[in-house]
């Protein structure tokens, strides 16, 4: 059981880290290849420091590292967390489409037994109408005919 001064584990770590759009876009961004700090905050209304700060969290998850060339600093998209990540929400992904299979069966039965408009289906046949025959439906065409041409 985890206690609130238990350590945070490194999936809690990425989950936090991946809550904020702008380190979402952050990673995004880092897809297409590693970037400095100013190539990763053009698109964003904010200062470098601002997303220094991003960076850190991300770092801290294990989602990025980061690398010093010459005068420059890198950060580079680290996948393995985000793979650990996926594997434990397919856990529950399997489980809802179980229980979204599970409620397809159920209704597909309930339609069976009721009808599609939701209606009991009776299999009493003494209070089921009869359908018209062809020679109510004529007569019934030439009474209203006949009606017409007065």
């Amino acid at each position: 059981m985890l206690t609130p001064d238990a350590p945070a584990d490194q999936l809690s770590d990425v989950f936090a880290a991946l809550a904020d759009p702008t380190r979402r876009a952050i990673l995004h961004r880092l897809t297409l290849g590693d970037a400095r700090v100013g190539e990763l905050a053009e698109p964003f209304a904010m200062s470098q420091p601002a997303v220094s700060k991003h960076l850190k969290v991300l770092e801290g998850a294990g989602l990025i590292s980061r690398t010093q060339v010459a005068t420059s600093r890198f950060s580079h998209l680290e996948a393995e967390p985000l793979k650990e990540a996926t594997e434990y929400m397919e856990k529950y992904r399997r489980f809802w489409n179980s229980s979204f299979d599970k409620l397809d069966e159920a209704l597909a039965s309930f339609t069976r037994a009721t009808g599609p408009a939701g209606t009991a289906r009776s299999t009493d046949t003494k209070h089921t109408p009869e359908p018209p025959s062809v020679t109510d439906e004529n007569e019934a065409n030439e009474e209203n005919k006949e009606r017409s041409d007065d």
